[in-house]
């Protein structure tokens, strides 16, 4: 069935507003972070920045915005600044092809249900996910400090070595769907076993790779503060500090809602849809659900010695990765 056509305005609107909710996402994530953390470790978290601490997220913008933007002399100026926007923008762009509903007309205007409907739109989360790994390249060597160097290094070789498995992983639910697109990877999944079921090997391999891309713990070397102060964002303060802190979060969140897309039936409830407008409210509920699940993690689970990280990448993910991908194939070939 066709696509109808999107007037520009539309897209435009929807760029802003869609921009706007995760944002506000990230921000209230990170109080849900430390409250959850906070409550699993007997303590009470924020709780003083408006009622139960719901303004502490403004309250840390407002103070990241009049904190001084030091700059240590010997850095490299373009790239000490280039660094966190490069990260921050390319965080945010992914998010741009994420299907949260299946499109409303309303007023006789069509508002579909993602930003923008690309048929190779999982090639284009992968492509510009690892243009943002140059962002924190970037910041960890023209900051002039071993800290931030060793901490950029140890991003490059991690994201590097676990981005060959999270793509591998996602290769079953690409061959068993016959496309790219993720509009059509959520409709192949309605009237039908999501694809956890049948793909929960690479959904298990994406977890944990994803959580390696996107520095959580137990994968979090990059910022390893008992070796690396603060790793390759040391010598940053202020909003740049905050743009790396943004993309971090943005990043999982879009790494959850990529999961939720390919192995949770994106918008589809549980065996049954219901009008078209609870879509986002199913795919939120999903959303929130990996979210906690990543958290859970952070609080739970003891970091790892880096080479522990790197044998566990190469000698078990991505063998498990390859031959999940190789017996879906022979199966969706011989049936």
């Amino acid at each position: 069935m066709s696509t109808p056509s999107v007037e520009w305005y539309v897209s435009l609107i929807q760029a802003f507003v869609i921009i706007n909710l995760v944002m506000a996402t990230f921000a209230y994530l990170t109080l849900a972070e430390r409250k959850i953390m906070a409550r699993m470790q007997l303590r009470y978290g924020p709780n003083r920045a408006g009622f139960r601490g719901m303004m502490q997220p403004i309250a840390d913008l407002l103070k990241l915005l009049n904190k001084e933007s030091f700059q240590p002399t010997e850095a490299i100026n373009w790239a000490y600044v280039f660094g966190p926007f490069l990260a921050a923008f390319t965080a945010l762009v992914t998010f741009s092809v994420i299907p949260f509903g299946p499109g409303w007309e309303v007023a006789g205007v069509y508002i579909p249900g993602q930003v923008a409907d690309l048929d190779i739109a999982l090639i284009l989360i992968f492509a510009v996910g690892s243009i943002g790994v140059y962002g924190f390249i970037l910041g960890g060597w023209s900051s002039d400090s071993k800290y931030a160097l060793l901490g950029s290094m140890r991003t490059c070789a991690q994201l590097v070595s676990y981005e060959v498995s999270l793509a591998l992983s996602v290769l079953g639910v690409v061959i068993m769907a016959g496309t790219l697109s993720l509009t059509e990877i959520v409709a192949a999944q309605d009237d039908t076993w999501w694809y956890a079921a049948p793909q929960f090997v690479g959904l298990i391999i994406f977890l944990l790779a994803g959580t390696a891309e996107t520095a959580r713990a137990p994968f979090d070397l990059p910022e390893a503060e008992q070796e690396l102060v603060a790793g390759y964002h040391t010598e940053y303060g202020g909003m740049r500090f905050g743009l790396y802190s943004m993309s971090e979060y943005i990043n999982l969140i879009t790494l959850s809602a990529l999961c939720v897309t390919l192995f949770l039936g994106g918008w589809h409830g549980p065996g049954f849809d219901g009008p078209s407008w609870t879509g986002p409210l199913w795919f939120l509920a999903k959303l929130v659900l990996l979210l906690f699940i990543f958290i859970w993690m952070r609080t739970t689970l003891p970091r790892l010695r880096y080479d522990q990280l790197m044998r566990f990448g190469w000698k078990v993910l991505l063998p498990v990765a390859t031959i999940n991908a190789v017996i879906t194939a022979i199966l969706v070939v011989a049936l």
